[in-house]
């Protein structure tokens, strides 16, 4: 699968929903964003189910500070896409570009794997 840049306007509203909520800490209109049945993998760490993410994204918002930009986004096809974002702010290291890699299913996000 060849990805393709892309501009964040070209992204599906649905990764973009969720992206907006995650940085505003907006956790019930980020959880919206996933299929009941989604799993989500994070610093080695999978989470499955809503009621699983949730609880990871109420930790991710209070555990550090720090500041996000979105720098690259791709389209591998209709239902995967890849969003790099450059954070700076104070966790271990500091400074870290994760790239989240989006699976859609029926207009929702099936499976996001975010890593270096």
């Amino acid at each position: 699968m060849t990805a393709q840049s892309i501009t964040p306007a070209d992204l599906p509203g649905t990764v973009t929903r969720y992206l907006r909520a995650h940085v505003a800490r907006d956790t019930a209109t980020a959880i919206g964003a996933f299929t009941p049945d989604a799993t989500v993998t994070d610093d080695g760490r999978t989470y499955e189910g809503r009621t699983a993410i949730e609880q990871w994204l109420d930790q991710a918002a209070s555990e550090y500070t720090y500041t996000t930009e979105l720098t690259a986004a791709e389209r591998a096809d209709a239902g995967h896409y890849v969003v790099t974002h450059h954070l700076e702010g104070d966790f271990p290291g500091g400074v870290v570009d994760l790239r989240y890699r989006f699976a859609l299913r029926d207009g929702l996000i099936e499976r996001l794997d975010i890593a270096p």
